[in-house]
């Protein structure tokens, strides 16, 4: 608790020095004047993207090594993609977000309707449940309570500093989620045993690829995870980096962090099983497990590593979702182009996307659900406008307008009537797709 307390404090004054001067310009706030260096763009990415922790925790426990083939294998190999095919063009195209991408390439309605459908999946709501559930178990307070110091604490730095503040904290940030499981991991296998105890504590299923749920509920998520290549957060960092060559090198560096923690993150949800096949609450899996194991002073350390990991991830999202609610919809749908009326709109949106995440975290029970659905609705709508928008082929403004409507209609409906699940044995994001392309893959004219 005592280390948790100490952190506070350094996001206090992060609030209050580092950032006591307010960014003036859109560009300052949105993508810190474009000066990301290659050890800043590492750091805000590998941490931003990763605070769904206790999610991990969650599958982990549930399905054991099939995590790694759901949250991890996916994830990397559209991360390379974007590296690769995506992380130079964005930076230079010299945008400032992705709905004003859209706006640029296909016009007013496109752009609004990504910008909505961004500003749905980048409320942070799942990670403010995980800051609640923490916070819950740290000090038994009710849920509601760990839910609002977390969000307030969270977005507290950002209303001034913009993403300069976040990138500032995500340093910190970086270093305290990888030093938490580099201590419990080892612990884990020095006081329990390795392979073979795990082998011998272990159901049978989970050891298996699938977790034993079968093929379709792991190959969903390889569909889910193409929500990588319209991820926001992404692309603000490459418009973000000094140059197209620090976004790509920075992308391919993190992606290796990304399966170092990933590998730590694995193995601790196997011993948390292995130790704790009894746990009612499958997320709160990783700091049952170092309650289980860990002295006092390095539990400590471990929660704190988990706080800074959700909360380096609520601060990037909910930037994100108030850029777009704020500029990129209300600014834009008052036809104003004002740089200042826009950044007040989107300083004013923070708070609000705050209390929209509180009340959508305590609604929810669960966080692979919330990911499951805003993904299997959003990607859809989004994948293949934005893919077109990097080509030399493009569909006409009001063909991208429809197809991200009936994309969003269709996959919304399958997702109803499957009650969140399959329904006549499909999972709702591949009928979206394949209204998406049956809409826009047919037409598209070529551009310079």
């Amino acid at each position: 608790m005592t280390l948790a307390v100490i952190y506070a404090l350094f996001l206090l004054y992060a609030v209050l020095r580092l950032f006591r001067r307010p960014a003036e310009t859109e560009a300052d706030y949105i993508v810190a004047g474009r000066r990301l260096t290659l050890p800043a763009f590492v750091a805000t990415m590998v941490s931003s993207w990763y605070g769904g922790i206790l999610g991990v925790g969650e599958y982990a426990w549930s399905y054991g090594v099939s995590n790694w083939l759901v949250f991890g294998a996916p994830y990397y190999l559209y991360a390379i993609l974007f590296a690769v095919y995506l992380a130079r063009r964005a930076r230079r195209s010299e945008v400032l977000t992705l709905p004003e991408l859209l706006h640029r390439r296909y016009g007013r309605t496109p752009a609004l309707l990504g910008a909505i459908t961004i500003f749905v999946m980048t409320v942070p709501a799942a990670y403010v449940l995980m800051l609640g559930v923490l916070v819950e178990m740290a000090t038994g307070w009710p849920l509601w309570v760990g839910v609002t110091l977390g969000a307030v604490l969270s977005l507290s730095y950002v209303l001034r500093g913009g993403l300069r503040a976040i990138v500032g904290t995500d340093m910190v940030q970086f270093a305290l989620m990888f030093l938490g499981f580099a201590v419990l991991v080892p612990v884990c296998v020095a006081k329990f045993g390795g392979w073979t105890f795990l082998r011998e504590a272990l159901p049978t299923t989970h050891l298996e690829w699938s977790g034993g749920r079968g093929f379709q509920a792991v190959a969903v998520w390889y569909v889910i995870a193409a929500s990588t290549l319209v991820e926001p957060a992404f692309y603000q960092r490459c418009y973000a980096a000094r140059d197209g060559k620090t976004a790509q090198r920075g992308l391919f560096i993190s992606i290796g962090f990304w399966i170092l923690f990933d590998f730590l993150t694995t193995t601790a949800g196997l011993y948390a099983r292995a130790v704790l096949p009894d746990l009612d609450q499958p997320l709160a899996a990783f700091p049952r497990l170092a309650a289980e194991v860990l002295p006092p002073i390095w539990r400590g350390l471990f929660m704190t590593g988990l706080l800074a990991t959700i909360m380096s991830t609520v601060d990037s999202y909910a930037f994100v979702a108030a850029i777009t609610g704020g500029r990129d919809v209300w600014a834009r749908l008052r036809g104003g182009e004002d740089e200042t009326v826009s950044l007040r709109a989107s300083r004013l949106a923070l708070p609000l996307v705050g209390v929209l995440s509180i009340v959508l975290a305590l609604w929810s029970g669960s966080v692979i659900e919330l990911w499951h659905h805003l993904g299997s609705v959003g990607t859809p709508v989004l994948l293949l406008p934005v893919l077109t928008a990097h080509g030399s082929r493009r569909p006409d403004g009001p063909r991208v307008a429809w197809s991200m409507v009936l994309a969003a209609t269709v996959s919304l409906i399958w997702l109803i009537l499957g009650r969140g699940g399959p329904w006549l044995g499909v999972e709702a994001i591949f009928p979206g797709l394949a209204v998406s392309a049956l809409v826009l893959l047919p037409s598209g004219r070529r551009v310079r």
